[in-house]
């Protein structure tokens, strides 16, 4: 008869450390093989995670590469002063594309909606030409939305940006292909492998600083869709959209005219925790308006070249 030890064995690593271990060797994978990565920095959670595994990744050598951001001009006014302050702290290069600066030279025009989502791809992918970047690290997780999950860590982007899944390679034992032809880049994405309830257990674990609109706080909004959304000046609230202070706080951060806020009471990372293992919804399918616009939206502009 063959006996099990069962006893636990000393050493291993539990989930979230094999999660911060694979995203570590992710990070230091790119940094050795592409000449000039960047990494896409929000001041969403998921984007201030990856900041954080990189900076372990590369301790106590500064960060090997540079951050950028594609600005709607309708972020959150928390998440900016966030995101200024976690650049400044760290000495870190923010290279900032502006949807606005491409809608005042008449490059982009403004969307009957308002949102402006949709308008973030040629300001990203110029940026990233401009920039001559040869990987781009974002935060996207295969949980989040169906597109998403057909993503490999390595996404291997043409000469115009966009993504063909049939050009898919395979990552078996954790072997990355990074090669490309000149013109053509790779989207990265280090927390593929994570959910929504581990990267706030791993923000619960390391103590990560969020923007506060992560937390339920009191705040306008108004109903649309079945969505709570703030308003501002990119044109909400509509006639007949009465606006409503409510406790609310936001699963994930976005352009304003198409991120919606979830009633909530968790003020703080455990009960935010509690609050995400009961929810049933994706972040994405409860708050974010662009993704309904039809099954395929997120397939669609992931082909333009967007995230």
């Amino acid at each position: 008869m063959t006996v099990v030890d069962t006893r636990p064995v000393t050493g291993r690593l539990g989930h979230t450390e094999v999660l911060e271990s694979e995203s570590a060797y992710i990070f230091r994978e790119v940094a050795g093989e592409f000449e000039k990565p960047v990494l896409l920095f929000s001041g969403g959670k998921d984007s201030v995670v990856m900041l954080h595994l990189a900076l372990k990744a590369f301790a106590p050598a500064p960060l090997p590469f540079a951050l950028l951001h594609v600005d709607t001009g309708h972020n959150f006014p928390e998440v900016l002063a966030y995101r200024d302050r976690v650049v400044a702290e760290h000495q870190l290069t923010l290279h900032v594309a502006s949807v606005q600066d491409y809608i005042d030279r008449g490059v982009l025009r403004e969307r009957p909606d308002g949102t402006r989502n949709p308008l973030q791809t040629l300001p990203l992918l110029e940026a990233i030409t401009g920039g001559g970047f040869d990987a781009v690290f974002g935060g996207g997780r295969r949980d989040e939305e169906k597109a998403r999950a057909k993503e490999r860590v390595f996404s291997l982007r043409d000469e115009f940006g966009t993504w063909d899944p049939r050009r898919q390679r395979p990552e078996l034992w954790q072997l990355y292909n990074g090669r490309h032809l000149p013109g053509e880049h790779v989207r990265v994405f280090p927390l593929s492998n994570w959910t929504e309830l581990d990267v706030w257990q791993y923000i619960a674990r390391e103590r990560i600083e969020l923007p506060e609109i992560y937390f339920a706080h009191e705040r306008e909004v108004f109903l649309r869709s079945g969505m709570w959304l703030a308003p501002g000046g990119w044109g909400g609230p509509r006639d007949g959209e009465p606006v409503e202070k409510r406790r609310v706080r936001y699963r994930t951060v976005g352009d304003m005219s198409c991120t919606g806020a979830v009633l909530s009471e968790a003020s703080d990372v455990a009960e935010v925790i509690t609050e995400i293992t009961a929810s049933r919804l994706t972040e994405r399918g409860a708050t974010r308006a662009d993704d309904r616009l039809s099954e395929a939206a997120m397939e669609d502009r992931k082909r333009e070249g967007y995230f």
